[in-house]
């Protein structure tokens, strides 16, 4: 059985397998390791997007596709019949999760306005103080899988309060369904976003939802581009009502005129909550644990559902 992987670092990190597994590794589309023929676990590269699909119609014994990304967006409807999407449920919690406390406390304590003074050499404690902070806040984490509560568990000791809302309720858990985000918006300092992309999910963040947040807000989008309407999401953030942390958008890389990179509320960083040092050990972890279950005939885990 053939696996293929897209990092040679992987070679070292994926762990023992079975004897008649060989791992390969293409790091480039253009320049493959062998034929496609054989090849039953494909591993595509972190962030490939659609364009790596194209590399499907090259492997006819492909049985799983293991994604290195949380979300499935560029994979859900295009991976053949038969063939088991897996995605990377957990691998990304500590640096998703790292990103958004920090874009919250860098943006509720203007780091980026002080940011900007240092560049300008400018000593700029009467134009920024006193700062919001994060402690007492009320965070809204729109998105209750593993990063949201990973997320949670990290604000905890800020003191803040949270309300916790999924595709679908979940009373038990103190878990809040989409439907009620018009009656949650109005009532959080932070909304943190963090839903998959589906069909369901995309352009959530519109009009609507901006115009429902409360004065003063702060919405922190860790999730996809699309999930936020581009439009409306400039529009109301041109007013100054609201601020954002984006590090994601829509599209991607974002164009060099768009309004979003000059607005002083607007913190932007280009899509690197889970590019961290600790991406490859984690993820190759789950990439062996799957080839030895795919190896052995034992379920996978992470399997993509409905595209989640």
């Amino acid at each position: 059985m053939k696996v293929w992987i897209p990092h040679q670092a992987g070679l070292n990190l994926i762990g023992e397998l079975p004897s008649d597994v060989t791992v390969e590794v293409v790091e480039h589309a253009d320049r493959l390791p062998s034929t496609g023929a054989g090849v039953r676990f494909w591993v595509p590269p972190f962030l490939g997007g659609t364009d790596s699909t194209a590399l499907l119609r090259e492997l006819p014994d492909l049985a799983v596709v293991q994604l290195l990304s949380a979300g499935a967006d560029a994979w859900v409807g295009r991976t053949p019949d038969g063939v088991t999407l897996c995605d990377a449920r957990g691998v990304h919690d500590p640096s998703t999760a790292e990103w958004v406390v920090s874009a919250i406390l860098a943006q509720l304590r203007a780091f980026p306005a002080f940011v900007r003074a240092q560049a300008d050499r400018r000593w700029a404690y009467d134009g920024f103080t006193p700062t919001d902070e994060l402690t007492g806040k009320r965070v809204l984490i729109v998105g209750a899988g593993s990063i949201g509560t990973a997320v949670r568990d990290r604000l905890a000791p800020f003191e803040v309060s949270f309300t916790l809302v999924a595709r679908t309720a979940r009373p038990e858990q103190g878990v809040h369904g989409v439907e009620e985000l018009p009656r949650l918006l109005p009532e959080a300092d932070v909304v943190v976003v963090l839903v998959p992309l589906t069909d369901q999910t995309r352009g959530l963040i519109d009009k609507e939802f901006l115009a429902a947040m409360s004065d003063g807000a702060l919405l922190v989008n860790a999730a996809r581009g699309p999930v936020a309407r581009t439009e409306a999401l400039v529009a109301e953030l041109g007013t100054g009502r609201i601020s954002a942390a984006l590090d994601v958008t829509d599209p991607e890389p974002l164009p060099a005129d768009s309004p979003l990179w000059t607005m002083p509320n607007v913190l932007l960083t280009p899509h690197v909550a889970g590019s961290v040092r600790g991406l490859l050990p984690r993820a190759y972890r789950l990439v062996g644990d799957q080839v030895r279950r795919f190896a052995a005939g034992q379920p996978l885990i992470n399997t993509v559902v409905d595209g989640y």
